[in-house]
């Protein structure tokens, strides 16, 4: 790392810290003998959240991955999952009043869920309970590197990020090896459906042996694909006979929650939940065939496209996240400070083009525009600016500046803008080389001070109803933990199994179908998210009011309606529900 640079941010902040291992599993040996080697590591994050009273630590357990996946790196032979917990609750997670177990979404890690996690046990606390929240992450979040980030975290520089992952700075010694390529992912073929629901029964089964506390303590669940994986867990026939029921997946959850999703089988509620021009392959040729593809790397072995949804634009969003963090108002100069990059300039392109003849030409373009380094998380992420649903949080809008509609890829007020898009109106800044735009936050929108923004049509951009999480804890959240909010490398294998879920190669352990009703359901929509709340009266859903995809997981504590957050205040009441 060059620490003859100036630093560029003034009150550098160390966000996360892993502190020391809490709990060691191992066999108790003599003196002498050689100590037996960790099968589960517990160690404790150090966070920024204002939310308090609230204990996260990363676990790590042992689970090695069948001989038939060949080789791949020792880091993805164990399992983890981010656990949070009431600091005044017991230490011991069978001694908690319930357990909720969280799978991500489509390219989501486990970082994702923190907000959700921390208000939730909040919210069960104030009730008297004590609950945990496990956001687990999947085997292929083993393959990240985030040694960039967490050094820009311990240095309160994100600059840090960007000379390690594009500069070819080292730290402590170690340099960034670069984007993993599809040649290199020869393993990650053979992680899907039936790897992906048996990592979550053998880490429930590692932390809570006994199956009458799994019963008793687990409320299993998820967000968007999380929902489809609870699905398939809750049929799922983990011990090969069919005719016993204490190993069905929907004997080991008290109940399910969702989480904009339904607890399902199938991928059509989460229609527009990926871009279209991702590299899925063909699954009309069927399972064998589709495997041999990716066995041989002939497909693509993890989910991606030439703009945003890529491992190297993913590991900016982190540090983006980072710079916003460590510096909200400072100027933004992240996207001068990385070097021309083919996926990096085309997402720029995409998200910030006023139309398409600026999207063909790249005049102007992202840097052209002053934006404090909030702005510039904004841009990547709020939902009257990026015009991709599935990544959109309603976390303010634009400040310090005029704005005019963002009519790329399809114009605002537009009747036939595919689920994929969004409906809310886009905005972009007006004037390049003008003022610095800054951005203000969700509980700001609708004070005496906002300008109210309009369309051209007239339509104001936002109102407050329609803002819900704090850009300030979402940078957090995208920057701080030791397991990403991201996953960077999706195992396409996962989405062509469930595509393919009536092939025998699957079906034959989907056999307790009725699982999907064996136990309570909760199901939180957001009201402008993927799914059309109208479709699903049957589930008796909670419909979260201005809420996008995301925002169901970073909604902030206290709402500008004055009321505490919808979802956590749901779970909480679902959790503590006997």
């Amino acid at each position: 790392m060059d620490t003859n640079r100036t630093r560029r941010c003034r009150h550098p902040w160390r966000a996360t810290a892993l502190v020391g291992v809490l709990i060691v599993a191992a066999p108790a040996v003599q003196a002498s003998a050689v100590q037996a080697p960790p099968t589960r590591v517990e160690t404790v994050v150090e966070s920024r959240s204002p939310v308090t009273g609230i204990t996260e630590t990363v676990v790590r357990v042992k689970v090695p991955l069948p001989a038939s996946v060949g080789a791949r790196p020792e880091a993805c032979d164990w399992l983890s999952y981010l656990r949070y917990r009431d600091s005044a609750g017991p230490d011991r997670s069978a001694d908690a009043d319930r357990i909720l177990i969280a799978q991500p979404g489509i390219l989501e890690g486990a970082g994702a869920f923190d907000s959700v996690a921390r208000n939730t046990i909040t919210q069960a606390s104030a009730r008297g309970e004590h609950i945990e929240f496990w956001a687990l992450d999947r085997r292929s979040n083993c393959l990240e590197d985030r040694t960039g980030v967490q050094a820009g975290l311990d240095s309160g520089d994100p600059h840090d990020a960007i000379d390690y992952y594009y500069r070819g700075a080292s730290v402590d010694g170690k340099k960034f090896s670069g984007f993993l390529e599809n040649r290199q992912l020869g393993w990650l073929s053979k992680v899907g459906l039936e790897q992906t629901v048996r990592d979550q029964y053998d880490l429930m089964v590692a932390e809570l042996p006994s199956r009458t506390l799994r019963k008793e303590k687990f409320l299993c669940g998820g967000h968007s694909l999380g929902g489809v994986l609870t699905g398939y867990f809750a049929t799922w026939d983990f011990d090969g006979d069919p005719a016993t029921l204490s190993d069905a997946g929907h004997n080991q959850c008290a109940g399910y929650f969702a989480l904009d999703t339904t607890i399902s089988t199938s991928l059509g509620d989460l229609q527009g939940a990926m871009p279209e021009d991702v590299n899925l392959p063909d699954v009309g040729i069927g399972y064998a065939a589709v495997q041999a593809g990716l066995n041989s790397g002939l497909l693509p072995r993890s989910v991606s496209a030439p703009a945003v949804v890529n491992a190297e634009t993913m590991t900016l969003l982190s540090v983006s996240g980072l710079f916003a963090a460590t510096a909200p108002d400072a100027e933004s100069d992240m996207a001068a400070a990385v070097p021309p990059r083919f996926n990096v300039d085309l997402t720029n392109r995409f998200l910030f083009s006023k139309d398409a003849a600026t999207f063909l030409t790249g005049k102007p373009g992202l840097k052209d525009f002053r934006l404090t380094n909030e702005a510039a998380l904004g841009v990547l992420m709020d939902d009257h600016s990026v015009p991709l649903s599935f990544i959109q949080a309603s976390v303010g809008f634009f400040d310090g500046g005029p704005v005019v509609d963002k009519n790329f890829p399809v114009a605002n007020g537009s009747n036939s803008n595919p689920a994929l898009l969004g409906t809310e109106y886009k905005a972009i800044p007006a004037e390049p080389h003008g003022p610095l735009y800054t951005w203000r936050n969700y509980d700001r929108v609708g004070a005496d001070d906002d300008p109210v923004h309009r369309s051209a049509d007239g339509t104001p951009f936002t109102s407050a109803a329609k803002e819900v999480t704090d850009i300030q804890q979402l940078a957090r959240s995208l920057s701080e933990h030791p397991l990403d909010f991201t996953e960077n490398y999706f195992p396409t294998k996962l989405v062509t199994d469930i595509q393919l879920g009536t092939s025998p190669q699957i079906s034959r352990f989907v056999v307790h179908k009725d699982g999907l009703t064996a136990n309570p359901t909760l199901t939180v929509l957001a009201g402008d998210g993927l799914i059309d709340p109208g479709r699903h009266q049957d589930l008796d859903p909670v419909v979260a009011p201005g809420y996008q995809h995301l925002d169901v997981l970073t909604a902030a504590p206290d709402q500008n309606d004055g009321r505490p957050e919808t979802v956590s205040t749901h779970l909480a009441e679902f959790a503590t529900r006997r």
